[in-house]
C-alpha cells in the first residue's frame, strides 16, 4: 500500500485491484496462479483439447482465413494457449496467431509463437477465450444496513469491514435493481458486477469476427447467493479474503448480466465439454486384455473427463458464448438447453 493509504477503509474494488495487480500484488508473485489454485486447464489436457476443437470449428465457420486468432484472456503463465498450440491440427496451427493477455510478465521459455500482451488485439478474427478471468475483475460489495438500505462495504488492508454512510450512486442502484435486487433484511449482500460487464463488453468488441467465450464460477438472477461469494485462495485452500496481496480474491460472476448480445448463450461446462467430445465413459473391459497400456490411458482420460464435467465441481462452471458476425451452425450455441440426467 502507498503511504497514506495504509489501513484506510475503501471499497472492495479498489482494495482488490491493488492487492491482486499492484506492484506487490498477488498476481505478480513468481509461482503464478497455478501455485495457489487448480483450474480446468491444470486439471487435464482434455480441456485444452476441447478448446482446440472449438477453435477448429470457429476456423471452419470463418471459412479457414489466412490468419486465425486465438486470444487467451487472463493467460496466467500461458498454460492454456501453449497446450492448444500443441494439439491443434497442423493445417490449422500454421495459420494461428496466438495471443496471451496478462498483466504479469511473460514466463521464461514461452513458445515463440505466442504474443504476450497486456490487452487483447483489436480487429482479430477467431476465438477469444477467457477462462476464470472475470471472477478476478475487482468489484464492489454492498450490504443491507440495519435501516434496510444498501450500503457500500468498505475494507481495510487487514480485512476489517465497515459500511459506508453515504448512499449508493445511481448507476450501482440501477444495476442492483435489474440484476441483483437486495431485500431489506440486514446483512444480505450483493456483488456489483458492473466492472465485469464493461470488461467483457470491451473484450468482445475487439473481435472483428469470431466467437467469444467466458468460463467461470457463475450464477444467474434466479439463484443469486444471499450473502455473496467473495472469498480468498492461498496454496490450494479457501481462506478469508484479505486485500494485502497474500491471497487471491475472487467472487462468482453474474454471467447473465455480462452478456452483450441477443445471440449469447449460457451453458454449463458439463454441457459444453460434452458437445466438444469430452466424455467420462469408461473404456470397454475387452481393451484391457487386448492392449493394457491403451486401457490404462483411456481409463485415466475418463477420470480426467469426469473431473472436468462433475456436478458440484468444475462441470457446474458457466460458459457464456457469444458469436460475433459469425454463422453459428456447428458451434457451441447449438448445444440443447437440457442436460442428461
Amino acid at each position: 500500500m502507498e503511504n497514506g493509504q495504509q489501513g484506510a477503509p475503501r471499497g472492495w474494488r479498489a482494495a482488490t485491484e491493488e492487492a491482486l495487480y499492484g506492484p506487490a500484488g498477488f498476481y505478480r508473485r513468481p509461482e503464478g496462479p497455478a501455485g495457489h489454485f487448480r483450474t480446468s486447464v491444470h486439471a487435464s489436457p482434455l480441456f485444452a483439447g476441447a478448446v482446440a476443437e472449438l477453435l477448429c470449428r470457429v476456423d471452419a465457420a470463418l471459412g479457414e482465413p489466412a490468419e486465425l486468432a486465438f486470444v487467451d484472456m487472463a493467460a496466467g503463465r500461458g498454460e492454456l494457449v501453449s497446450r492448444v498450440l500443441q494439439v491443434l491440427p497442423e493445417k490449422v496451427a500454421l495459420r494461428v496467431r496466438a495471443y496471451a493477455v496478462e498483466k504479469a510478465e511473460p514466463p521464461a521459455g514461452l513458445d515463440h509463437r505466442i504474443e504476450w500482451r497486456a490487452e487483447p488485439p483489436t480487429g482479430a478474427s477467431g476465438l477469444l477465450f477467457a477462462n476464470e478471468w472475470l471472477d478476478n475483475v475487482p468489484l464492489e460489495v454492498v450490504e443491507t444496513a440495519a435501516d434496510g438500505t444498501a450500503r457500500l462495504v468498505l475494507v481495510r488492508e487487514d480485512g476489517t469491514e465497515t459500511l459506508d454512510t453515504a448512499p449508493l450512486d445511481q448507476a450501482t442502484t440501477d444495476w442492483l435493481r435489474r440484476w441483483w435486487p437486495l431485500p431489506p433484511e440486514p446483512g444480505l449482500r450483493a456483488e456489483v458486477g458492473r466492472p465485469r460487464d464493461a470488461a467483457w463488453a470491451a473484450a468482445v468488441r475487439t473481435l472483428e469476427r469470431g466467437l467469444a467465450v467466458a468460463v467461470d464460477y457463475a450464477h444467474t438472477r434466479a439463484s443469486r447467493p444471499p450473502f455473496g461469494t467473495l472469498t480468498g485462495f492461498r496454496e490450494g485452500r479457501g481462506t478469508t479474503p484479505v486485500p494485502d496481496g497474500s491471497c487471491d480474491i475472487t467472487a462468482h460472476v453474474a454471467l447473465d448480466a455480462c452478456a452483450t448480445a441477443a445471440g449469447a448463450r449460457l451453458l454449463t461446462q458439463r454441457a459444453a465439454l460434452r458437445a466438444l467430445g469430452v466424455t467420462a465413459g469408461r473404456p470397454p473391459l475387452a481393451l484391457a486384455s487386448q492392449d493394457p497400456a491403451a486401457y490404462v490411458r483411456a481409463l485415466a482420460g475418463a477420470g480426467e473427463a469426469a473431473e472436468l464435467t462433475a456436478r458440484g465441481g468444475l462441470g457446474d462452471f458457466g460458459w457464456l458464448v457469444e458469436p460475433v458476425r459469425l454463422p453459428v451452425d456447428g458451434l457451441l450455441v447449438d448445444v440443447p438447453d437440457h442436460e442428461e440426467q
